[in-house]
């Protein structure tokens, strides 16, 4: 494969001019031509000027992991195809929650008027201030409340203005050029249409999202880009596909999958390059939501979850009732994993190719034991923040079984919670299960592509190397 008959050339070839000559050619070959004690330097050069995420690999291994993904992404487009939505079936609104007509509107006018005046309470209802809706009641009552005039500014009544009374205990006080968003009820009186639901953020919302962009691209320059670019096809895939072909009432784990996986090729070869690299971080992604995806379904029916457990899913279940609700719940399970883990299996990935670059002598062993030393570190972060990211966001929640002095056992037991403690511990043993699986086939990736790389000699081996730089070898 190399140049390993160029030795007929003995005596111009003494280890100095080689050597001398080598950087001239881009250090690659120079490294090649070490003599004696630059012989492991010799293999490690040849990888580490790939300048990208990855040096080349065999031929034979590139035919190995093609096997494996190539079926597996024609698998997954042909999936996209027939799942793919003709759109999301329509239904009559039910003017709850976020089903309803709402539009655009401006707080034009706020002036300070007597609760009393224009009835927005009556008497209190208990008589006893003591109790908190008496208390509430009794403010309310000889308290300030706020008249808003509010102006619509889109839709068929674009110009029309309405009034808003504003309780003094109420959470959202409303000022004068605030925008806010109202909503829209044809049925009701028309002096009642119209009502204020919540604030207009759009602008912070976009500036925040400026600011991510620009952090991102500043800092990650050309990957920062592809990365956002990841990202922007990741929610098309989400609203595009997975939504509206859940909502069409095709089965939403087989969905999930499908656009998970989609998700992950696009993501990961987008971000990392197509390279052997990442396609063992694409295996590893894999085998380890399949493994989530075995678990959350065993456990979800084991521990009896419906997934209809607040008001959100309850309207969707009313809505659209063929929706198996369980495995909305395992779908959401998957697909919340999936960051996390692109995050762990190409880390693992680039630290195992990193440790065959600084000593290409090792073997798969050696560099198993050391990539998972690294991974150990990696799961005690992860794991810890994966778990904190879902207490954060059931806080309130936690927060009311404190207040009802609720018991440990209790709360785990609620469907509310024990659907948290699953997601997560099902999201947390796939992580972990991650680490060892992703590092153990980079490793064999990498170690069984080192004697068929084009060296003539085993890597760490000092009279090969010292042969070998006689011929400035060409590995591609």
């Amino acid at each position: 494969m190399t140049t390993t008959h160029q030795p007929p050339n003995p005596p111009p070839g003494p280890p100095g001019p080689p050597h001398r000559h080598g950087p001239e050619n881009g250090g690659g070959h120079g490294a090649a031509n070490g003599h004696g004690s630059g012989g492991g330097h010799g293999h490690t050069h040849s990888h580490s000027h790939s300048h990208g995420p990855a040096a080349p690999v065999s031929k034979h291994l590139r035919k190995v992991i093609a096997a494996i993904l190539v079926p597996f992404t024609a698998a997954v487009v042909v999936g996209l195809v027939v799942l793919w939505p003709g759109g999301a079936p329509s239904h009559q609104r039910t003017g709850v929650g976020f089903d309803r007509q709402t539009q655009q509107a401006t707080v034009t006018r706020v002036v300070e008027v007597s609760c009393k005046s224009v009835n927005a309470s009556g008497e209190t209802p208990t008589g006893d201030t003591s109790t908190a809706e008496g208390n509430a009641a009794q403010q309310e009552a000889n308290g300030t409340c706020k008249k808003a005039t509010v102006r619509v500014d889109s839709g068929k009544d674009k110009g029309r203005t309405f009034t808003e009374i504003v309780q003094p205990d109420q959470s959202r006080q409303l000022h004068q050029g605030e925008k806010v968003v109202v909503a829209y009820e044809p049925s009701a009186p028309r002096d009642l249409q119209y009502s204020v639901t919540d604030v207009n953020r759009k602008f912070p919302m976009a500036l925040l999202a400026g600011i991510f962009a620009l952090a991102v691209v500043v800092v990650g320059r050309l990957r920062g880009v592809m990365a956002l670019v990841a990202l922007a096809v990741s929610f098309l895939v989400l609203t595009l596909f997975i939504l509206p072909a859940i909502l069409q009432g095709s089965n939403p784990l087989l969905v999930a999958v499908v656009g998970s996986s989609a998700i992950m090729l696009i993501a990961l070869y987008m971000c990392h390059g197509l390279s052997a690299r990442t396609s063992v971080a694409v295996l590893g992604t894999l085998v380890s939501l399949l493994l989530i995806g075995v678990l959350g379904s065993e456990f979800i029916d084991w521990a009896a979850l419906t997934g209809n457990t607040d008001d959100n899913t309850g309207l969707i279940h009313g809505l659209y009732p063929s929706i198996d609700m369980s495995g909305l719940l395992l779908a959401g399970v998957i697909i919340g994993s999936l960051g996390v883990l692109d995050d762990v299996t190409v880390t693992q990935t680039s630290a195992v190719w990193e440790l065959h670059e600084a000593n290409p002598a090792m073997g798969w062993r050696g560099l198993y034991r050391a990539g998972i030393r690294i991974g150990r570190d990696h799961i005690a972060s992860v794991v810890n923040t994966l778990v904190l990211a879902y207490a954060g966001a059931a806080l309130p929640l936690l927060l009311l079984f404190s207040i009802a002095r609720s018991s440990v056992g209790d709360v785990a037991n609620s469907e509310l919670v024990a659907e948290e403690i699953v997601r997560t511990l099902v999201g947390s043993i796939g992580l972990v299960a991650s680490v060892p699986v992703t590092t153990a086939l980079a490793a064999l990736v990498v170690s069984a592509d080192r004697p068929s790389s084009g060296t003539a000699a085993p890597a760490g081996a000092q009279p090969p190397a010292a042969r070998g730089g006689r011929g400035r070898r060409r590995k591609r």
